[in-house]
């Protein structure tokens, strides 16, 4: 009897992390408190080849409302709270999801009056969850919301309102809906080998990034002079996006993400946190 050749295991699906809203939400019969991702998130992430999982806010961390922002390095709150760096450990690519304006006192600002949606909780997860990501040198795609977070990690601040700078409200005719924008790309940056030199997206964002956050560059803008997608060009892949391409059902930046986790996953993290020196934001 010959000798029999073992059928090598189906490759795993790469696991992606994905931020989430927290809030109170009516489904069916219910009104409860609920972690929440827009749908077309998950889509384009399995589309894609990748299993999404769902990262959820630490609610009962959250300081009181009109508490100061704390320092980003504390790590104080009442509660039970993620381990981010356990949490990145796990994954083998993140997603920083769209949502509300981050609090304006984490980049060392009065907040606007039409600013909206802000999430202690949320931002203090997602601040986190980046630096720990970026210490292991873990792939990143940043979505709208997403992209600003990473720029507040890095030092960077934020136009709170857009249309006060660029006298239109192209970039979000009104609230919750989108507006194609038409995007610039830098040649040679990841966006532009992913979605060519010029892209029709749909956006919607009242804030965008004014000063960059330490070693991010422009790699897309839109024709007002507006950042649309930035990039940490010494990292494996940290990709910002100001636009949605869930929406769009475009899966080609998503698959990029989940192509550096591939390549990626043949690396220990402690090894790539040796490589890059253990950096924290």
């Amino acid at each position: 009897m010959g000798d029999t050749v073992p059928m090598s295991a189906p490759r795993p699906r790469p696991l992606v992390g994905v931020t989430t809203y927290r809030q109170t939400t009516a489904w069916w019969s219910w009104e409860r408190d609920a972690a929440l991702v827009p749908g077309p998130y998950l889509d384009v992430i399995t589309a894609a080849g990748g299993q999404p999982l769902l990262i959820p806010p630490d609610r009962a961390a959250a300081p009181d409302p009109g508490t100061p922002a704390p320092d980003p390095g504390d790590r104080g709150g009442s509660g039970p709270r993620s381990d981010p760096d356990a949490v990145v450990a796990a994954l083998d690519a993140l997603v920083l999801i769209g949502g509300g304006d981050i609090d304006a006192a984490r980049f060392g600002q009065a907040p606007d009056p039409r600013s909206g949606g802000t999430d202690a909780a949320r931002d203090e997860l997602e601040l986190d969850l980046v630096r720990a990501a970026l210490a292991v040198d873990l792939p990143v795609l940043a979505v709208c919301r997403g992209l600003q977070l990473l720029n507040v990690a890095l030092g960077g601040d934020l136009i709170q309102h857009l249309p006060d700078r660029v006298g239109s409200h192209d970039h979000q005719p009104r609230p919750g809906a989108f507006g194609p924008i038409t995007v610039t790309t830098t040649p040679g940056s990841t966006v532009h080998r992913v979605v060519g030199d010029r892209v029709e997206v749909l956006c919607s964002h009242h804030q965008a990034v004014d000063t960059l956050g330490r070693g991010l560059v422009v790699t897309a803008t839109s024709a007002d002079g507006v950042i649309e997608a930035v990039e940490l060009t010494d990292r494996r892949f940290v990709v910002g996006v100001q636009w949605h391409p869930e929406e769009t059902g475009d899966v080609a930046l998503f698959g990029a993400l989940l192509e550096a986790a591939r390549h990626r996953s043949g690396s220990h993290p402690a090894a790539a946190a040796g490589a890059t020196g253990g950096v924290r934001a």
